[in-house]
């Protein structure tokens, strides 16, 4: 396992290691998987900015919760940033390659934490301590 995410990240810091792997697919092909890539970066900055907001903003709520929430949101930005360069790879050397593209169960586990996130801080508005 520890060789394989080693060349995964090797993949992240120098795409030039893709060219080894098979042909050159159509480059629509990698332009799209780039606009995906993207996405995933303006939703781990939306995450990032609602991390933010929460600390900044909702200062009527105690803090730890307050804290945990933005720590929550905040991780889960990095950790969408990380996977969102990691799923790039996988579906360009998979596109190289001639194999389907990998499945992926983070856009699942992403939309369940981020709604999560949303009802929590929804419930401390409505239920904290300046109501």
């Amino acid at each position: 396992m520890g060789g394989r995410l080693r060349r995964d990240v090797m993949l992240w810091v120098s795409p030039g290691r893709l060219e080894a792997e098979g042909s050159t697919p159509d480059f629509r092909f990698s332009l799209a998987n780039e606009r995906t890539f993207l996405a995933w970066i303006r939703t781990a900055l939306a995450l990032v900015a609602g991390g933010l907001a929460v600390d900044q903003f909702l200062t009527g709520l105690a803090q730890l919760p307050r804290t945990v929430l933005a720590v929550a949101l905040l991780a889960g930005g990095a950790l969408c940033a990380v996977r969102a360069v990691h799923h790039w790879a996988r579906c360009e050397r998979a596109m190289r390659r001639g194999e389907p593209l990998p499945a992926s169960r983070f856009p699942a586990l992403l939309a369940l934490g981020t709604a999560l996130a949303s009802l929590l801080i929804a419930v401390a508005l409505v239920f904290g301590p300046n109501r």
